[in-house]
């Protein structure tokens, strides 16, 4: 049969394999690190502390995905509705910020207010993030908010951004709505995510594990080399490995390089590719009541973290008993070369 190798093992790596199951093929995962999971591993401490890399959640309205999801853990899973809030200068908001303004400063609510009705009137050129933030909020909204995040999240300003990324995520309110937001505490939640779905043991990795028992799987397998000429994969620890189909899931950053023969032009456009970095610190602490958001989002300069997110609150087993914890997201730039 033909040798498929798959880089990686975390979610997009077991959805490659899932789908050549049943194939004539004969599928190998190799993963550089001695345990597998890529970027949805979780990890436990000796205090019974369960923090997962990154804050995943499945949000999925896909009825496919969400059975397959659901038997990955044999349907033991929390469906939890999301609670979502934002920090801006000593102020707690509800999400999404724009349609949430009450009690915020009046003289912030009333720019918002009269930019927002000054830019509806008008027609802007969208050329970038920049651009469509300006048309779709006004500029004080803009600057105070999503401006201010983007710089933290994303390590760049929004005229680097493109728009086609957005889809439903950036809800654009109509007027009402902001005025609604800035008379009242409690308005309609219009986040386009609601509820999500979570497994009720062992953190979001819990979804893969299943698949990684049923994979034949190589772990401490760093690739070091690709040779697409002579179909042979050569790994850190000295192995080398022939392959008739290679399907990766390395970043396209740490995956150029190590294709042999790669044009130098394509080396060159690699270089360009900007991407930022992110580190995680994990906080377990020995009381439940530090929070109600599942997702925190701060704005401040001054707050060097952009958001965190609560583990405690995804599934109550992610924590000893009588306890909370915290995800705090930092992001720092990899490549300069654009910004």
């Amino acid at each position: 049969m033909a040798k498929v190798a798959i880089l990686g093992s975390g979610m997009g790596a077991y959805g490659a394999a899932t789908r050549l199951a049943g194939e004539p093929v004969d599928v190998t995962l190799y993963e550089k690190n001695g345990f597998f999971g890529g970027q949805t591993v979780s990890f436990r401490d000796r205090s019974g502390f369960i923090f997962d890399k990154g804050p995943h959640v499945s949000f999925t309205k896909d009825t496919r995905i969400q059975e397959l999801f659901a038997a990955s853990v044999d349907g033991k899973y929390e469906s939890v509705q999301y609670q979502l809030e934002n920090h801006w200068r000593g102020h707690r908001v509800p999400h999404p910020a724009q349609t949430n303004l009450f009690g915020l400063p009046p003289d912030l609510i009333t720019k918002v207010v009269a930019d927002f009705i000054k830019q509806s009137a008008k027609e802007i050129e969208i050329r970038n993030y920049e651009d469509w933030l300006i048309s779709a909020y006004g500029r004080t909204f803009a600057e105070e908010f999503p401006f201010r995040y983007t710089q933290k999240y994303h390590t760049a300003a929004p005229r680097h951004l493109t728009t086609d990324w957005i889809g439903p995520r950036m809800y654009r309110p109509t007027l009402e709505e902001v005025l609604r937001g800035a008379l009242a505490p409690q308005t309609k939640n219009v986040h386009y995510i609601t509820g999500f779905r979570y497994p009720t043991h062992g953190g979001f990795m819990s979804y893969v594990e299943k698949w990684a028992r049923a994979a034949n799987i190589k772990l401490d397998h760093k690739v070091v080399r690709i040779d697409p000429k002579n179909r042979m994969l050569t790994f850190a620890n000295g192995q080398r490995q022939n392959y008739d189909a290679v399907v990766s899931s390395i970043a396209l950053p740490d995956l150029i390089p190590l294709i042999e023969g790669v044009p130098e032009d394509v080396i060159a456009a690699t270089r360009k590719l900007a991407c930022s970095g992110c580190v995680l610190v994990n906080i377990g602490v020995n009381r439940p009541d530090t929070t109600h958001a599942h997702i925190s989002y701060y704005y401040d300069e001054d707050i060097v973290f952009s958001r965190t997110s609560s583990p405690h609150l995804m599934s109550p087993n992610n924590v000893p008993r009588v306890a909370a914890a915290s995800n705090a997201r930092f992001t720092f730039r990899r490549n300069t070369s654009l910004w």
